[in-house]
């Protein structure tokens, strides 16, 4: 497991930050988590609007405010940390590749002759692309639900068509601002990521080989 390898040596201080826990954490109250879920998902959406609206960087590029499927991540990230789709391989790998394959396949539509025919089809370029990415991210092991509509929004959203390849390193920038917030919200009062890269396997079970204590009987 990365958080034993690589945090263990880690002062706790600092490991607590990235998930690590030496000793198990208690059971927290409903209301403690649903305080954090709160303060996370607000602090998260705030953080997004507040990059992408007030840094003139993006704004000169008319980026919108924020990719609307990270309302969908903050919910997993924030509300449901334990789940496999909330943690970090899903959060980056789900999104970038949905955008990936929403791009490319947006732009293989955008290769028809006029726009108008572009838009007629714009349904079929929106069902392949997030069919075609939530495949990819089964096969990649990065589901993410949130992921399927920021495969959508290439086809949908002319704000994002006309991002083209930028809206890569957009989501990208996206995922790691509400992963940054998500270590310092979810850990606390709580533990997240419950792991980064694969989740750990339960140690198989004991063979317990039975004896037998009635004596032979002898013919």
């Amino acid at each position: 497991m990365l958080n034993r390898n690589v945090l263990a040596p880690l002062p706790a201080w600092l490991s607590r930050w990235f998930g690590y826990r030496r000793i198990p954490l208690p059971k927290r109250p409903d209301y403690i988590i649903w305080i954090w879920t709160f303060t996370g998902a607000f602090s998260c959406i705030a953080v997004l609007q507040a990059v992408f609206e007030q840094a003139q960087y993006f704004v000169r590029r008319r980026v919108p405010p924020i990719v609307a499927s990270y309302g969908a991540s903050a919910v997993l990230v924030y509300g449901v940390i334990e789940a496999p789709l909330a943690q970090p391989r899903a959060l980056f790998g789900g999104h970038f590749l949905g955008a990936l394959v929403g791009v490319i396949i947006t732009k293989l539509f955008q290769l028809l002759p006029t726009e108008e025919r572009f838009d007629k089809l714009a349904w079929l370029a929106a069902s392949l692309s997030c069919a075609t990415a939530t495949v990819v991210m089964q096969i990649t092991q990065t589901v993410h639900p949130p992921a399927g509509a920021t495969a959508l929004l290439p086809a949908t959203s002319r704000d994002i068509r006309d991002l083209g390849w930028y809206y890569l390193p957009v989501v990208l920038l996206s995922s790691a601002l509400a992963f940054a917030v998500a270590l310092i919200n979810n850990n606390i009062q709580r533990r997240w990521p419950i792991f980064w890269f694969t989740p750990v396997q339960p140690p198989p079970p004991t063979k317990v080989v039975e004896t037998s204590t009635t004596p032979d009987l002898v013919a």
